[in-house]
């Protein structure tokens, strides 16, 4: 197709603001499927982890057609941790859709996605989607987010952006709140009169930059990009140019376009349209694919620096090697190298031990991800507790700070307050909301965060909202205690039973139930006291000849807290790891006999 018969679009939003859910809406009406083919709901979230969470991981490419022309759409994560694929995506798309919760309106993370646009000089379509909800506020909505854009600097002609109104889920648009047609058929014209189609050179040599990674079994690696200039064909032989400005020699073996949900293989390709290549071997993100007679690099994609980092090591519990496919360093090594090529945002360096590599993310639930992804294919790891990195800057030491807005209700305003001053939070805003509920903003140390959304939770009651965003680097602002408990630790290795949990029991809250497998010094419940506590959950009760009335009834055991694999990592003190296999997580001290504990302790109370 030529250029201008094309347009390239992304589709940004805050998380579940249904920018997923719009793009099912926009397939569906470009009859991509057959009429009696059944379709899933959110059909671009392929992986298994994003079906579950309700939140988009990858970026991912789709295109439909309209009056003939192809609107290539790229769905891109609304979380800020996967911050890394929206700025690379933002390089193949020419203009952008901005869905906007008609209650809510614009929150932190649409701050962060529409600034990657309007800094590339990007045209944006506004959309106030769920304007069929309970308190839908339109007006209100698309003030804040004119406002949003005066802010983030957009151009004169960037904020005067066309706005549409939607109800994704039942696949319905118009021009003003109260009259919307039957179908997305507005959406679609918008598109194609207001956002421009690509600026490409059709004639100039071939020139494009790997943006998206695919795998396929059959195909190896698949490259993902927008052809910028020139025209690329089945077999032609071209040069590949990396960060380090390496040149290699290669050969493509298939080129092909978005079609619907699927790849469609074609002979050639020409500039302007979003492609994906096979043959290219070790091709890795930001590399430039070029004409060996005139080659053009092009600039390597810039993201953000990460800001936490964790330890990735070989298991070396009790028991190691029970429950995983991979257990060594070698098989760890490469998964976790091959994972940096593939996120951009993600650095992984080797340390001293051959056993242990320093992982660096975006936040928690960037590094949770890829170890939920590693335990799921069968590895066998364990992980520190998150920390984060600190900058040097003019000889002083930054640290990364969040810009964190919370809304809750009246009631535990004071409760919320209190825990974000004791982690060194610094009020920035607050409003009363019109339901009576109070909308803080504070600026928060990275540090402060690190376990702080169980107990956000539990002091609202499940009812508080919070969402975070990367506010910069201010000086370093002091120790911070984020943790007021400490730890109940098996004090032998066994079974664990009734009787034993039974009586630890009344020292905390356990995270397993009898008949669970414990080796010494793993952690089997929360403290309710500062210090840790050894306990002995496999003991048994003493049998006698003599019988009271009534003592051989069941013990009652409260339910156990089950942690989740982001609720283990946000409870890890500094001496402690997580255990992660296939089929469990488990929590453990980093010094298992607790003999050589209370020495480790004994000697680090000494040097203090």
């Amino acid at each position: 197709m030529k250029a201008d018969q094309i347009r390239n679009i992304a589709i940004i939003a805050h998380v579940d603001h249904g920018k997923t859910t719009l793009v099912d809406a926009m397939l569906k009406q470009s009859h991509i499927f057959r009429e009696n083919q059944s379709v899933a709901n959110r059909v671009m979230d392929s992986n298994d982890l994003e079906r579950e969470r309700g939140i988009t991981i990858l970026s991912k490419n789709t295109s439909v057609h309209y009056n003939g022309v192809k609107i290539n759409i790229v769905d891109t994560p609304g979380h800020a941790d996967f911050g890394g694929e929206v700025e690379r995506v933002m390089n193949m798309v020419d203009g952008v859709l901005l869905l906007v919760d008609s209650v809510e309106g614009p929150m932190p993370q649409t701050k962060f996605v529409l600034r990657q646009a309007l800094e590339r000089g990007l045209k944006a379509i506004v959309v106030v989607n769920k304007i069929d909800r309970d308190h839908a506020r339109p007006d209100y909505v698309v003030d804040t987010t004119f406002d949003l854009f005066v802010d983030l600097g957009a151009t004169e002609e960037q904020a005067e952006f066309p706005v549409l109104y939607a109800s994704a889920l039942n696949g319905i648009c118009g021009e003003e709140p109260d009259q919307l047609t039957e179908n997305l058929e507005p959406l679609f014209e918008k598109i194609v009169e207001y956002l421009p189609a690509p600026q490409v050179q059709a004639d100039a040599p071939l020139q494009m930059q790997a943006t998206l990674m695919g795998h396929d079994d059959y195909k190896g690696k698949i490259v993902i990009g927008r052809l910028n200039s020139g025209t690329i064909r089945k077999n032609q032989q071209v040069l590949r140019i990396d960060r380090e400005e390496n040149r290699h020699s290669l050969k493509v073996a298939q080129v092909f376009t978005h079609e619907g949900l699927k790849r469609t293989e074609v002979e050639e390709a020409t500039a302007g349209d979003i492609i994906a290549l096979t043959g290219l071997g070790d091709v890795g993100i930001g590399d430039t694919i070029t004409d060996p007679e005139e080659p053009q690099p092009l600039p390597p994609i810039q993201v953000e620096e990460p800001t936490l980092r964790v330890t990735f090591g070989v298991n070396t519990s009790p028991f190691a090697g029970r429950e995983g496919e991979y257990v060594t360093s070698r098989k760890l090594r490469e998964r976790l190298y091959l994972e940096s090529e593939r996120d951009v945002a993600l650095h992984v360096e080797d340390t001293e031990s051959p056993d242990t590599f320093l992982v660096a993310g975006r936040g928690e639930l960037h590094l949770s991800i890829l170890i939920e992804n590693m335990r799921r294919e069968g590895y066998e790891l364990e992980v520190s507790k998150p920390e984060v990195i600190l900058k040097k800057i003019n000889d002083k030491w930054h640290e990364p700070v969040e810009v964190v807005e919370v809304e809750v209700s009246n009631e535990y305003q004071g409760t919320v307050v209190e825990l974000l001053g004791s982690r060194k939070g610094q009020m920035v805003d607050m409003k009363l909301r019109d339901d009576g509920s109070v909308h803080y903003t504070y600026r928060v140390p990275t540090r402060g965060l690190i376990g702080f959304n169980q107990q956000f939770l539990t002091a609202t009651r499940g009812e508080g909202l919070m969402n975070t965003l990367f506010g910069g680097y201010e000086p370093y602002s002091g120790e911070i205690q984020t943790r007021n408990h400490g730890s109940l630790i098996a004090w032998e290795s066994g079974d664990a039973n009734s009787y034993g949990l039974h009586a630890a029991q009344e020292r905390g809250t356990l995270f397993i139930g009898p008949n669970t497998e414990v080796y010494e010094g793993m952690v089997i419940g929360q403290h309710i006291r500062e210090n840790d506590l050894d306990v002995n959950v496999c003991k048994k009760k003493q049998l006698t000849n003599f019988r009271a009335a009534g003592s051989d009834d069941a013990l009652r055991l409260e339910t156990p807290k089950n942690l989740s694999l982001d609720d283990a990592l946000e409870y890890l003190s500094d001496d402690e790891l997580l255990e992660v296999t296939p089929q469990a997580f488990r929590i453990r001290k980093r010094i298992l006999p607790k003999n050589q504990r209370r020495k480790h302790m004994k000697h680090a109370g000494q040097a203090e």
